[in-house]
């Protein structure tokens, strides 16, 4: 039997179609307060464990469930296999894995008396919603020691990164901070969000919220436009879930062009302006 651990999101269900192709799956949510603390998601994977003798127990990749997992890892003093984009029981497992930002898969094995695994975000299709057991668990002082105490909500109407159906992405080719009005107008109309390479961020033209990368959000967009962004593997890492790639750059040469499904080659600003126009017509 395979535990899988469910929050809310798509990553879930990512993770869910993905123990499905292990063998009969339990999901769980885990009920541990308002706050998320690391330490009490830990004691939950910890004491299901005990509870049910699983063979696996597996959680999406994402910030939360890499963070849960380690913790329960060491708790059991169990490896963890991070990043999976597959599985196969035996003895031992063998699974592959992204390494370096998803550069490069890695072919590994994995023993233990219960396999602990994340799943790679966008590698397989999501799986249909499940009933979903909610789990309590029994808490001492020092699992929820460390919390979070606040939360930064963006403004209301924002879309997400991580939910929008489309992104608009600049690199420095956009050229300042003031240069993003045109890719938020363009954004607005399409109904999706802005955001930036890593680059952008460093300079302080966005936030590091907005960033698209292996040190950012990873991004699986139904289009993706980036503009004026040469497209580095760290950039790719966190765009290439995107359905569909436009890359608007004056390089013909870029490296993101040869990556994208569509390619416009001119100056950003002239393109995304005739763009907006034609929305706007």
């Amino acid at each position: 039997m395979i535990l899988c651990l469910v929050e809310p999101g798509e990553l879930s269900l990512e993770a869910l179609a993905f123990a499905q192709r292990l063998g009969p799956v339990q999901a769980f949510s885990i009920d541990a307060g308002d706050a998320y603390a690391p330490g009490a998601w830990a004691a939950a994977i910890v004491q299901l464990v005990a509870k049910h003798s699983p063979d696996a127990v597996v959680a999406a990749a994402s910030d939360r469930g890499q963070e849960a997992m380690a913790h329960a890892a060491a708790r059991m003093d169990l490896p963890l296999a991070a990043n999976c984009t597959s599985a196969e029981p035996g003895n031992p497992w063998r699974v592959v894995r992204q390494r370096w930002g998803g550069s490069l898969l890695e072919e590994a094995t994995l023993s233990g008396a219960v396999k602990l695994l994340t799943v790679a975000q966008h590698i397989v299709e999501a799986a249909d919603p499940v009933a979903v057991e909610p789990f309590a668990p029994e808490l001492s002082e020092a699992d929820i020691a460390v919390r979070i105490v606040r939360r930064e909500e963006p403004p209301p109407g924002t879309v997400s990164l991580t939910d929008a159906r489309v992104v608009v992405g600049g690199g420095r080719g956009v050229g300042s901070a003031e240069g993003f009005a045109v890719l938020e107008e363009l954004a607005a109309l399409l109904g999706g969000a802005v955001g930036g390479s890593r680059v952008v961020t460093n300079l302080g033209w966005r936030a590091h919220a907005d960033q698209v990368g292996q040190t950012g959000a990873r991004i699986a967009p139904d289009l993706y436009i980036a503009c004026g962004i040469s497209g580095a593997i760290q950039h790719i890492v966190g765009c290439k879930g995107a359905k569909k790639i436009l890359a608007i750059n004056k390089d013909p040469n870029a490296p993101m062009l040869a990556r994208s499904d569509y390619a416009v080659v001119g100056d950003l600003h002239e393109v995304v302006a005739a763009v907006i126009e034609e929305l706007r017509r």
